[in-house]
């Protein structure tokens, strides 16, 4: 820095930080990044005194278009859990930070899941809404996906999804009124940053769904799985330099075992290892018949094979696993760090058989990032 110009936070971020208002240094440390990393953006000074003046006024700032893009994508490229982060470049970033109503947000959720599906060939989308800030709390969505299926306790277990029992019986509590089957879709809950929370039933066209069928057992079909094509995270924050986007559903697309090794596998989740089992014949008396894992592969294929047929976008985890090598590289070649969760970045199928598998990660996390909400 010129020793001409002072800096402008050096004063101000010794003053106390109050509720929701922006931490100058994570400000200062974002612009400086964003400068850094795209030199034609302008003098990064006169940027610094900005932002100082803003947040010295009002509690906080307010990023460039711009800014927030950049800040968007290396929230992706920050992710340490996501192994499909060789695209971060392409993340599609929907600025709708002038939406001041929950009727506004819930319109939003919709028109990102019509964006985003795209036809079946999944667009990696963002849809960032009005931040929180010292005079105002932003909406929030309450669902951790803007797409989810009920859960419904019954005399008998669980029909549908144990995992969203919860915001099932908050969605009935609001007055929604499900089918009680099996793969019904949850509305999206919005919490408004202040008031009643406001249900948005997700209508059909918005919600892209594949049956899932077997190349090679027509039984399968049988079973009436299905699952939706766009995995929109929606409970997270977005933290740009400070400044916190508390409703931000973002996607990519779904690498198949999410699907076949986790949602429909996982005993706590739709349990289905057993029923295919049963109808594959393997002997489910002793593990060591290792019927779990045969099944465990039949299910993924389904998976694998009914998107493909259904001309929707999805990896698979060994693909996914070199892509997400070539990604670390590029990371290393650019003098930055690859953040990531060894336990979320190898697959939940056949891990070892990965390249992923066979080596240390460096676990730290960096900012701009997806953080859940404190």
């Amino acid at each position: 820095m010129p020793t001409w110009i002072k800096n402008p936070f050096d004063v101000l971020a010794a003053h106390p930080v109050g509720e929701r208002t922006t931490d100058l240094r994570e400000a200062e440390r974002f612009i400086r990044l964003f400068h850094a990393e795209n030199p034609s953006a302008g003098g990064l000074y006169a940027r610094l005194r900005d932002v100082s003046r803003d947040v010295a006024r009002h509690g906080t700032y307010t990023h460039t278009y711009e800014e927030l893009e950049f800040g968007a994508r290396v929230a992706w490229r920050n992710s340490n859990r996501c192994i499909g982060r060789l695209y971060w470049r392409s993340l599609k970033v929907r600025d709708r930070r002038r939406v001041g109503t929950a009727e506004g947000v819930a319109l939003e959720c919709v028109a990102h899941l019509r964006d985003a599906t795209n036809n079946g060939k999944i667009r990696p989308t963002v849809t960032v809404l009005p931040p929180d800030t010292p005079a105002r709390r932003g909406h929030r969505v309450l669902n951790d996906q803007l797409i989810r299926y009920a859960g419904y306790r019954t005399p008998d277990g669980v029909v549908g999804d144990p995992r969203n029992l919860a915001l099932t019986e908050t969605a009935r509590a609001l007055g929604w009124r499900g089918r009680g089957g099996r793969f019904d879709v949850l509305p999206v809950v919005i919490q408004p940053g202040s008031g009643d929370p406001l249900l948005c039933n997700l209508p059909g066209d918005a919600v892209l769904e594949v049956p899932l069928a077997h190349p090679d057992y027509p039984w399968f079909e049988e079973l009436g799985l299905r699952w939706h094509a766009v995995p929109a995270i929606s409970d997270m924050c977005l933290e740009i330099g400070g400044v916190c986007y508390p409703c931000a559903p973002f996607n990519g697309w779904y690498m198949g075992t999410e699907i076949g090794a986790r949602n429909l596998a996982d005993g706590d989740r739709y349990d289905q290892l057993a029923p295919v089992a049963e109808r594959l014949g393997l002997d489910t008396s002793t593990e060591r018949s290792l019927w779990r894992d045969h099944a465990l592969v039949e299910l993924n294929v389904a998976v694998l094979h009914s998107f493909e047929l259904a001309g929707v976008t999805m990896t698979d985890h060994h693909t996914e696993s070199r892509r997400f090598l070539t990604h670390l590289s590029r990371e290393e070649k650019a003098g930055r760090v690859c953040p990531a969760d060894w336990s979320w970045i190898v697959p939940p199928l056949s891990g070892s058989a990965t390249p992923v598998f066979h080596r240390y990660y460096d676990s730290r996390v960096l900012t701009p990032a997806f953080v859940h909400h404190r």
